[in-house]
């Protein structure tokens, strides 16, 4: 029900740069959302951590909260586009209940959530 498996995750460098260069961003204090409306990338999602953000350990926290924040809330989004979000230096020091807020503001505002 809940689970995020391998199959709707974006993988290939292919695959990101085609959201990133042809889809529409929606960004807040804590990340940044790339949304295509694509029937290639319908469900899809990616999640993408810089290294300004600090070391892999850092990274892949900051990758962690976005992945739960994803997981927890995909049965009330709609499922025809892909998406990548996309942290930024907020999400280091920020706790799991304000990372989930700033996903869900940002799919209200891209217009995400189901009616």
């Amino acid at each position: 029900m809940f689970r995020l498996s391998k199959a709707e995750i974006f993988r290939g460098k292919h695959d990101f740069n085609a959201v990133h260069n042809h889809g529409r961003s929606f960004a807040n204090h804590a990340l940044v959302l790339l949304v295509v409306q694509d029937e290639r990338y319908n469900g899809k999602v990616g999640f993408a951590a810089g290294k300004k953000l600090g070391g892999a350990v850092v990274r892949n926290r900051v990758k962690r909260l976005m992945r739960e924040s994803y997981r927890l809330n995909k049965n009330s989004l709609r499922r025809d586009c892909g998406m990548i979000l996309v942290g930024r230096k907020f999400l280091v020091t920020a706790k799991f209940k304000d990372a989930e807020k700033a996903f869900r503001d940002l799919c209200r505002r891209a217009k995400l959530l189901k009616p």
